[in-house]
Order: structure tokens, then C-alpha cells, then sequence
């Protein structure tokens, strides 16, 4: 881009965000979407948002107003949406001139036929019996094909290129083809649609993009993607550049599969908490800042590679930690009853809202003679070095007393049931007390005011670390004559690998000033993790929040 500008091959740089919307965006989305955006602002230019909706039968509105949504979200401004169906009727006109040059034929092979005849990797492919139909009868069943006269899949309109071609996306690859559907933008204007290999160079060529950047997996079409700008006599010329796609352990992210975990009903939709789609991480409580940084972290490179989950973990963590209040919950409740501490009263203690942050301030909480406190932070019989609640045994409350383990209530099946403790009133949090010392700290919530709370607790949905080979990752061929064509087919493999425990939900209580937090306020929860308000189950009184990552992890930063 710099050299361009220098030298005066171009006089600004363009750059263009270019999603089908036939599924939602996820991480890979993101870090295409900061190449595109950062880039044309790091040289002073402009990047379009340009929905490539050539396909009606997988596309819909909702699609369209999710990638809207999430290209502001993440903090990116473009100047005009653009739909690829903007431009169908300059696209048709450049297919004709296609057929006028002799460079394009209507065939009558199904799309099996189409497959099987394209050859192999080792072997050239079969001319089609329909290749060398006369100009004027391509003409006359193209524009017949665009009256509606023929059913899906009975023609389609093929670039005439080279069928012995080493490179199949040169082999006479299918631009049109027949879909008698409803488009979301065009309605019922049109019954054929340009394939995406043939659209978007011109696409890109009609709004003079002067860099045309995907993933590497599209490498092997910049030929055909070379031969549709000149064939078609564009007057702008782009030129194509590839990079490294972005790739998280754990994860998948073609829309296919996407599309399957939620049609399944193996996620509770597209923004479920476990989905890597952006509207999913920002359920589940990820910051546009973090996902940013995470992106710009993993660079830009011509490889393909997996990034381990744990490095976007760290960014969340790191962004969360100067912005989340530090509060209490109970996950686990195992009541405690201070038995010395006066019935009736309630005492309001004094909590810092982030020891990192001072300007945060702080809050009031209540105590009294009954709290909760977390069933793992206490046992019977404990062992060695086991620094918590146990019979005999004193600890801190954070932010409150000294109490000590007297009296063990169990039910009729032995069960823990209730503790029954004492406190030491001269050990208040915040009075200086150095009288003695503890070696545990646990955390508590008060019993009367405690606000019942729902934990959603994730783990990744996908057992396995790398579940998407090269192989899975191929674009759309421009051979192939439908959508799912395209994609391959919809094997379920990667369904093995779906984890069952992906999502673990228990029932606690929260500090009383949570009865009001609202959806996608973000705490962090005393030992627990970074949790968020979740968008879809909580209501007014009755929170649902979404573990976003816990509080530690063994990951390190690699060193520049």
C-alpha cells in the first residue's frame, strides 16, 4: 500500500469489507474486519461495507442487520452500505459481453455432470457437449434463462476458459446460475444470480477498490478473480491480496457448521455464549477493545495457523481488569449462622469496588447473623495445608470478621447442611486489627438480602483443539452450481468432537446492590471470574450471568 501511494499507482487507498449474509460473523470476521478498516485508515483512505448477497436461498435480513450490528460494535465506521445486488444489472451486461467475445456458453449439464467432468488435481477436465454453442444461441438462452423460462438447476452459464487448465478454478467455472427465490433486496426482479467468484471482482472493480484483501484460501481464484476484470473490460483494476485466516484451538468457524450447531439445536442460536460469532463473545461478555487487541496481536501473515483460545482469554482478562467491580457471589451456598452475633441486626461494612482502580470507589454491604459462603470452602475432615472453614478452625471474611467453625448441622443423609460459627467483633475488616492472623480468606454473601442469581459456566464447545483442517476451510469454487454445492457437503464429523459439558449451570446468590445490574454489566466475582449480564435470560430482580473466562490462567504473552 505504501509503495502505491508512492509511486502513483494509486492515489488512495480502498479497501472493502466484503460478508455474504448467510450466517452471522465470528473471531475470523473480526480480524478480517480490522485488516480491511485499520489499514485503509493507517494510509488515509476508505474502506466499504459491501454485503455479497448473490445467493437468496441462504441469505436473509436477519443476517444483514446482525453484520450491521457487529462491524459498529467492534468500532468500525463505514461511509455506505453496499449490496452486491446493487450492481446485478452491470453484472449482466458484462456476462453478455462475455458470450458477445465468445468467452462464456450456456450448459445443460446438471451439476453432477458439471462436478464429474472437471477433472482432478492430476487429470484436465472434459470440454462440456454444449461449449461450442454459437454466440447467438447463447445469447438467446441467456436472456431466456433471465425471463424465467427454465427451472433451478436446468442451465447455467459457464466462463469459457481452458477445461485442461492445472488451476480446476480456470476450468470453465460456472458465473450464473438459476434460483427462482426471493432476494431480501431485489424481491422478485431476478430469477438468475452471478456466482460470488464472478461477482466480486466486479464488484470490487465497479467501486474501484484499489486492494482486494482475503484470507489464503482464496489464493488459487485470484486467476479467475485476474481474468474477470480484464474479460469484462473493467476500467478499474484491482488487485488481490491474501492472508493468513484466523484460526482459535477449540473452534470452528465455517458458517456451514455454525449453521448446523444451531439448527441442531446444539446452541440456543447464533449468539449463544459458546458460538465464536461476535454477537456470541459479546453474550458472553467480551469487550470490542479486547477482541481488537487480540486481532492486532495475532498480526498479519501469509500462513495458516491455529492461535491458542487461552491468548484471547488473556486479552479479555487484561481489558476487564481496571473496568469490572470486584463483588461477592456465592455459586455453591452453604449457610452459616453466626451464633453470637445479635438477631435482628444488620451492619453495613464498607467494600473496595477495585483495589486496581481506586477511582472506582467502593460500596456498602450488609452483614448479619446468617450468610452464605461457598460449599468448597469447607470441610470436616480436611487435609494438610487446607487453610479454610473447619470444625475449630478461624478465617476471614473478606471484608468483614474473624469467624470461627463451631458447630456442624447435618440432614438425615449425614449431608453438611448448616454451620453454626462465632465472630470476633475486634476483627473488623478496616479497623487495623493485629492481634492475631489467619491464614484463610474466604468470601460470603448475607442471607436476608442475597439476590438469587443463575452462573452459566462454559468450556469450550469443541473437544477437539484443531477441528478445521486446510482441506475444510476451501472458499466457494466458482465451478460448483449451488451454495451448498459450493461449501461441500454437510458431513457431521466435527459433531464428535461437540463437548456435552460445554455448559454448566448452577443456582447461587449475589450481593444485594446486584438486583439491578443489567444486561452485559460486567463484574468480577471474588475467586470465581470475570462474569456478565446476560442479554437473553435475565430479567429485573432475577440475574442470569455468563462466566466470561476465570480469573487465572498458566498462559504467557509470547515475547516480541
Amino acid at each position: 500500500m505504501a509503495e502505491d501511494l508512492k509511486s502513483g499507482k494509486v492515489k488512495e487507498i480502498v479497501t472493502r469489507f466484503p460478508p455474504e449474509p448467510n450466517g452471522y460473523l465470528h473471531i475470523g470476521h473480526a480480524k478480517a474486519i480490522w485488516i480491511n478498516f485499520a489499514l485503509a485508515d493507517e494510509f488515509g483512505g476508505r474502506t466499504h461495507l459491501r454485503l455479497d448477497d448473490t445467493n437468496p436461498v441462504k441469505e436473509d435480513v436477519e443476517y444483514v442487520n446482525s453484520i450491521k450490528e457487529d462491524v459498529k460494535w467492534l468500532g468500525y465506521e463505514w461511509e455506505e452500505l453496499r449490496f452486491a445486488s446493487d450492481y446485478f444489472e452491470e453484472m449482466y451486461r458484462r456476462a453478455v459481453l462475455l458470450i458477445q467475445k465468445g468467452k462464456a456458453y450456456v450448459d445443460d449439464q446438471t451439476a453432477d455432470e458439471i462436478r464429474q467432468n472437471r477433472g482432478t488435481l492430476t487429470a484436465p477436465g472434459q470440454d462440456s457437449p454444449y461449449r461450442d454453442r454459437s454466440v447467438e444461441e447463447n445469447m438467446d438462452l441467456f436472456e431466456r434463462m433471465r425471463a424465467g423460462e427454465f427451472s433451478n438447476g436446468e442451465k447455467v452459464l459457464r466462463a469459457k476458459i481452458d477445461m485442461a487448465s492445472p488451476n480446476i478454478n480456470l476450468r470453465d467455472p460456472v458465473i450464473y446460475r438459476i434460483a427462482h427465490a426471493h432476494h431480501h433486496n431485489t424481491g422478485d426482479t431476478w430469477c438468475i444470480y452471478p456466482m460470488y467468484a464472478f461477482a466480486h471482482p466486479l464488484e470490487d472493480a465497479i467501486e474501484a477498490v484499489t486492494h482486494s484483501l482475503c484470507s489464503l484460501e482464496f489464493e488459487d481464484q485470484r486467476p479467475f478473480y485476474d481474468w474477470v476484470i480484464s474479460q469484462c473490460e473493467m476500467s478499474a483494476a484491482p488487485h488481490q491480496y491474501e492472508f493468513g485466516r484466523l484460526n482459535l484451538q477449540h473452534t470452528v468457524t465455517s458458517k456451514r457448521k455454525l449453521k448446523q450447531l444451531v439448527d441442531e439445536k446444539y446452541v440456543d442460536g447464533w449468539d449463544d455464549p459458546r458460538m465464536p460469532t461476535i454477537s456470541g463473545l459479546r453474550r458472553l461478555g467480551y469487550t470490542p477493545e479486547a477482541i481488537r487487541n487480540f486481532v492486532f496481536e495475532t498480526g498479519i501473515s501469509k500462513a495458516y495457523g491455529t492461535v491458542d483460545r487461552q491468548m484471547l482469554e488473556h486479552f479479555i482478562r487484561e481489558d476487564l481488569k481496571l473496568k469490572a467491580p470486584r463483588t461477592m457471589a456465592v455459586l455453591d451456598p452453604l449457610k452459616v449462622v453466626i451464633t453470637n452475633y445479635p438477631e435482628g441486626q444488620v451492619e453495613q461494612l464498607e467494600a473496595e469496588n477495585n483495589t486496581e482502580n481506586p477511582e472506582m470507589g467502593s460500596r456498602q454491604i450488609p452483614f448479619s447473623r446468617e450468610i452464605y459462603i461457598e460449599q468448597e470452602d469447607f470441610m470436616e475432615n480436611p487435609p494438610n495445608k487446607y487453610f479454610r472453614l473447619f470444625p475449630g478452625n478461624e478465617v476471614r471474611l473478606k471484608h468483614a470478621y474473624f469467624i470461627k467453625c463451631n458447630d456442624v448441622i447435618k440432614d438425615e443423609n449425614g449431608n453438611v447442611v448448616e454451620l453454626h460459627c462465632t465472630y470476633d467483633p475486634e476483627t473488623k475488616s478496616g479497623t487495623g486489627f493485629t492481634g492475631r492472623k489467619v491464614k484463610g480468606t474466604i468470601h460470603w454473601v448475607e442471607a436476608t438480602q442475597a439476590v438469587p442469581a443463575e452462573f452459566r459456566l462454559y468450556e469450550p464447545l469443541i473437544k477437539d483443539e484443531a477441528p478445521e483442517e486446510e482441506a475444510e476451510v476451501q472458499p466457494e469454487v466458482a465451478g460448483d452450481v449451488t451454495e451448498a454445492e459450493e461449501s461441500g457437503s454437510a458431513e457431521k464429523s466435527f459433531l464428535d468432537f461437540v463437548n456435552p459439558d460445554s455448559l454448566q449451570i448452577v443456582h447461587g446468590y449475589v450481593e444485594p446492590n446486584m438486583k439491578d445490574a443489567a444486561a452485559q454489566d460486567k463484574f468480577q466475582f471474588f475467586r470465581h471470574g470475570y462474569f456478565n449480564v446476560d442479554s437473553r435470560y435475565s430479567s429485573p430482580g432475577q440475574p442470569v450471568f455468563n462466566r466470561v473466562v476465570s480469573l487465572k490462567s498458566s498462559f504467557q504473552m509470547p515475547k516480541a
